[in-house]
């Protein structure tokens, strides 16, 4: 017998149950059915026996158990179904709830269809409660409050899972009732429609808006990966008709089962008019610019057929090439489709076009992270999964905002802070994060190094830095010491905005914690010093000894769906699949076997060099996949200018995005819902995409499309399809040991570095020792770098930038999802009230915002998480593109722009 595994009886049958199971637990890994409301079977949701339900009878005992919260014991003898007191039991609580919902509640949903199962359809009992109605406010869900049997477990899912608290049980005896915030309509409420209740209430009092099925054709059930963030998401959608018509979440490892807003109830884009269905080819002299309704686009295109459209594309890279040579062409693969897909891009530019001019989305967000862990710990992965926060003694949140960006992580932050983690939150910006957390520090814009290096220095000073780490693991730990001495809390206070007592307060709760785990966003990356903050954050984690164990590590929360497998797969111009620099001679020749051709030892351009190329006509010819460069690329004015420059541009897409206005030929791809393959989070967990539905008209998938370029381009590819690829980048990437295309089939998700054919996967890594030459990470000082420009007599205000919840990048996707724009509908800048009322600023007027670049209008809105000097755009909205307004000087190391800091003034429109 395994250990903690033991026997207990239901009904006089044996079955197995587990240390610390509950009898209901126990009774369905068995299979046995019993009646339940108010639980749920979910690691997160604790057992609240209050709904009564589940009730059973144990021999012995004088009361009926609820078998939800009653932890089986061996030898246990209980009574299901055979006894006739429990079964009275339950009846008799369904058909009291029953008597309450009455005929408000649906007929499909669990409650009545466990009613049904038990005999109980009509309740002899009445209401003890007059009508309470119904709130359609909010365009994503409605509650019908009749259909509600109070049973508790959206409360639950509010307050324990997503940790939202907006949702709760309020009044007593028959006043007793759901309420939202403070009885508020729901559109009215701080909901942020993570569809957590909707999706746990049995009685169909809350309803999702977006269920699209109109007819009696069968549901089916797929279960993939979400298309939105870096989190990976395992959703289940149901398809009906050629449609999705809802998604749930899935017990995935990094959501388990929780989604958010765009996950829930954003996945109709895929159904949007505006789908490109058809290649289509420029005519001639139509002008390039964003001057296209993306309804029409047949005012500046024909439609044309695949093989037309593939060879005018080809045709245009091939002359280029011949004339020029490869370094004229360049590449802008996707975040957003598989790693197959990222695979073949890459490789063919390489191989087809004969130029590293290959990159992605990763140079506008992570770019320095990966450069700074790749330079100190020889590895650009994270070093821990987001869910070892709930191991964490301490959890340092900077530079980012995952509530909005990363919801589904930000529950497990919010989690383990409830459960006692302190938490360090640092952001220029207020979050929602700010209410859970111990220390809040909203430091002055572009002052990470300095704000940093202070915690260093007083962990330092106190003696609570770990020397046997630092002895056994790393080098370079005296110049760290003396590059630290003049950092101290005083002088770095008047300097970054922070009390000197908050910061030797978060040094000394860092420096003596068991364990801790730092994550990052793009608040830390994208500066001009960005490599420097990065890399400030990693001598922290060395200093104190907080990598390669449970509940600490490095994470840089990851953007898009598949940024990390994009970059894991080589679409990054100075490195081949799995980081090897492009200048290795025995990475190459190993690359030049497999694949059968000749490459070039010299590192491509990034992102924003390609552009400024483009613009001084080197750069002639470029193929963009599922990019939106001419709305996410900093100084839009100059980027669009670089691509209507562009002698022969193919873009391929599910939209005619902003880019795609500039195109020559435009190819219709499949969007992640209608295709197969692989994607990776940020936590390094390969996951499988598999399609929910057909893609529409012509469309096809994008490792398809690739391929028949590489045809045309005259390489002989033949690819059966993303397993036969998936095979390919095994042999390209020893990361991928151990996964295979089977057990990804079967198991849906699989951690690399995965160490055997039977392991999971390793989610802590460098336990031991660092990828580096010597097995020791570095240490690397960081100085004081200032911005690339700073406020003055001009230009007074700090202009930072971001995503919002409601929104995704450039909004390609979400603003053609009915339920986000309907949330948030319109370009809008965050003021301080205090700078707004200084300045006569009426909430909602029009103002105009200038940097050194261009103008933009837009709505003010007010918000006191803004610092005041400081105002904030999201830049998903092209009427008020943000980054026109952008800075394009890049970190030197990651090469990545200055996203997050430029100089502004504000004015009335």
């Amino acid at each position: 017998v395994m250990s903690g595994v033991f026997t207990i009886s239901i009904d006089g049958r044996d079955i197995e149950a587990r240390d610390g199971e509950t009898v209901f637990s126990a009774a369905r890994r068995a299979g046995l059915f019993i009646p339940h409301l108010c639980h749920r079977e979910a690691r997160a949701y604790r057992p609240a026996g209050a709904c009564r339900a589940c009730l059973v009878e144990i021999e012995g005992e004088g009361r009926l158990a609820p078998s939800c919260a009653r932890k089986a014991e061996p030898g246990m003898r209980v009574l299901l179904d055979d006894s006739a007191r429990a079964v009275k039991a339950r009846r008799m609580v369904f058909e009291l709830l029953l008597a309450s919902a009455g005929d408000a509640a649906r007929e499909d949903a669990a409650f009545m269809r466990q009613a049904r199962r038990l005999g109980v359809t009509a309740s002899r009992f009445t209401p003890s409660h007059a009508p309470r109605g119904s709130d359609e406010t909010h365009p994503a869900f409605a509650f019908h409050a009749d259909a509600c049997i109070l049973c508790g477990l959206c409360e639950r899912a509010c307050m324990d899972v997503q940790v939202n608290q907006v949702l709760t049980l309020a009044g007593r005896a028959a006043n007793l009732r759901v309420s939202f915030d403070c009885g508020d309509p729901l559109a009215a409420s701080s909901c942020v429609a993570c569809g957590e209740c909707v999706m746990v209430c049995p009685s169909g009092a809350l309803l999702p808006k977006t269920v699209e099925k109109t007819d009696d054709t069968p549901e089916t059930l797929i279960n993939t990966v979400c298309p939105y963030c870096g989190v990976g998401c395992q959703i289940t959608y149901h398809a009906s008709g050629g449609r999705i018509i809802r998604a749930e979440g899935r017990d995935g490892p990094s959501n388990e089962s929780r989604l958010c807003v765009k996950g829930r109830f954003a996945f109709d884009y895929v159904h949007n008019p505006q789908r490109l269905t058809r290649p289509l080819i420029r005519l001639p002299d139509r002008e390039k610019g964003v001057n296209i309704d993306p309804a029409n686009p047949l005012t500046h295109f024909r439609e044309a057929s695949w093989e037309e459209a593939l060879e005018a594309a080809a045709a245009g890279f091939r002359r280029i090439r011949g004339l020029h040579g490869g370094d004229a062409l360049a590449g802008f693969g996707s975040a957003k489709g598989t790693n197959e897909e990222a695979y073949l891009f890459q490789k063919l530019i390489r191989a087809g076009f004969g130029t590293n001019n290959a990159d992605h989305c990763t140079r506008l967000c992570h770019a320095s992270s990966v450069a700074a862990l790749m330079e100190m710990i020889g590895s650009g992965a994270v070093t821990a999964p987001f869910m070892e926060v709930m191991n964490a003694d301490v959890i340092i949140v900077i530079g980012s905002n995952p509530s909005e960006n990363h919801p589904v992580a930000a529950t497990y932050i919010k989690q383990a802070a409830r459960a006692g983690a302190k938490l360090i939150v640092m952001d220029p910006r207020g979050q929602a994060l700010k209410r859970h957390a111990d220390i809040m520090m909203q430091f002055h814009a572009g002052t990470d190094v300095a704000l940093l290096n202070a915690i260093m220095h007083v962990i330092l000073r106190e003696g609570l830095a770990d020397e046997a780490f630092i002895q056994a693991r790393t080098t370079g730990w005296e110049e760290m010491k003396a590059a630290l001495a003049p950092f101290a809390p005083e002088p770095m206070s008047r300097l970054c905005g922070i009390p000197a007592k908050v910061i030797r307060d978060a040094g000394k709760i860092i420096g003596e914690a068991g364990s801790v785990m730092i994550l990052w966003g793009m608040g830390v990356t994208q500066h001009v010093h960005g490599t420097d903050n990065a890399r400030s954050l990693i001598n922290l984690a060395l200093m104190t000894g907080n990598i390669g164990k449970r509940g600490a590590g490095l994470h840089p929360l990851r953007g898009q769906n598949n940024v990390q497998g994009a970059s894991d797969a080589g679409l990054i111009p100075m490195v081949y699949p799995d980081y090897r620099p492009v200048s290795d001679d025995a990475a190459r020749a190993r690359l030049e076997d497999l694949w059968k051709a000749d490459l070039s030892a010299k590192p491509g351009l990034t992102v924003v060099e390609i552009m400024q190329a483009a613009r001084a006509g080197r750069i002639r010819g470029m193929y963009v996949m599922g990019e939106n460069p001419a709305m996410s690329d900093p100084d839009l004015n100059h980027t669009r200018a670089a691509l209507a420059a562009l002698e022969h541009f193919v873009v391929q897409d599910i939209f005619l995005t902003e880019t795609a206005m500039f195109a020559d030929v435009i190819l219709p791809a499949a969007a992640l819902a209608e295709k197969s393959g692989t994607v990776t989070n940020t936590n390094r967990q390969v996951q499988m995409v598999r399609p929910a539905i057909p893609a529409p008209g012509e469309a096809r998938a994008d490792w398809r499309i690739i391929m028949d370029m590489a045809r045309h381009m005259g390489l002989a590819w033949d690819y059966a399809g993303p397993a036969e690829i998936f095979a390919e980048m095994k042999q390209a990437m020893k990361s991928l040991n151990n996964i295979t295309w089977d057990r990804l089939e079967r198991e849906h998700s699989i951690t690399y570095p995965c160490p055997a054919p039977d392991h999971p996967g390793q989610g802590i890594v460098f336990s031991e020792r660092f990828p580096t030459p010597d097995g020791r990470a570095r240490f690397a000082p960081a100085g004081l770098v200032p911005p690339d420009e700073r406020p003055d007599g001009d230009f007074p205000f700090v202009l930072t930038t971001g995503r919002v919840l409601e929104h995704w990048h450039t909004g390609a996707m979400s603003r053609r999802a009915k339920v986000l724009d309907a949330l948030e509908p319109e370009a809008f800048v965050s003021m301080n009230p205090a700078d707004m009322a200084f300045r006569k600023i009426e909430p909602g007027s029009m103002l105009r915002v200038t940097t050194r670049r261009g103008s933009i209008t837009l709505a003010a809105r007010p918000d006191t998480r803004v610092s005041e000097g400081l105002i904030f755009i999201p830049f998903a909205f092209v009427e008020a593109a943000a980054n026109i307004l952008t800075n394009p000087k890049l970190d030197p190391y990651g090469k990545i722009p200055e996203l997050k800091f430029s100089a502004a003034r504000v004015e009335p429109a």
